[in-house]
């Protein structure tokens, strides 16, 4: 054992919690070593000495006193906390905003006329007028944006008109649902709905 190895456990000694073969290493390294067997001479003065001073207690009011000195804690916003408790609702909230915000965007880019559906060939588009004939059938969902809508014949879906027009003459059939969308806030429930259809589909 060498004197740097002896001096972590000359303070292990000192405190009792030295055992086994490490304390007689330590005791035969004392024996050998004149400057090691000072020091721990040394430091067992130091230790009873200190053994020796008489124990204090601390003033009852002594925590109280450290607390008041301190700085106030800062209280955590509310919102924030509510985000941690609950990350799955934060997630779906920041995804709404951001896709209100893309289809009101849409909204205001997208000024030409639109016409989507399965079965095109059987209408007719004159210039911003989409026209189902008498006559013919559209089988599917017709969606118009951004223009005017004129059924004389029949549609075996859904029709929607998107800030447009929409006039059905009494020869129309529409089998599904009539829907008419001409407000920005309308444009974005529709799009969210039909996203909702998509995944649930």
């Amino acid at each position: 054992m060498n004197c740097k190895e002896a001096l972590p456990l000359i303070h292990e000694y000192l405190d009792g919690d030295l055992r086994g073969p490490e304390s007689i290493q330590l005791k035969e390294h004392l024996l050998a070593c004149r400057a090691c067997h000072e020091t721990f001479k040394q430091l067992e003065k130091t230790d009873a000495l200190v053994r020796m001073l008489p124990s204090i207690k601390a003033p009852s009011g002594l925590t109280a006193q450290i607390m008041s000195g301190l700085p106030p804690e800062k209280s955590r916003n509310s919102w924030m906390n509510w985000v941690r408790r609950h990350p799955a609702a934060s997630v779906a909230a920041v995804f709404a905003v951001v896709m209100f915000g893309s289809y009101v965007s849409m909204w205001n880019n997208d000024a030409g006329l639109m016409v989507q559906g399965t079965n095109l060939q059987e209408v007719v588009i004159q210039g911003d007028t989409v026209i189902v004939p008498k006559g013919h059938t559209v089988n599917g969902d017709l969606v118009v944006k951004r223009g005017n809508l004129q059924v004389e014949g029949d549609v075996t879906g859904n029709l929607v008109v998107i800030d447009g027009s929409l006039n059905l003459a009494s020869t129309a059939h529409i089998s599904g649902q009539v829907k008419q969308v001409d407000e920005a806030l309308g444009w974005v429930w529709y799009k969210i709905g039909e996203f909702v259809n998509e995944l649930t589909s």
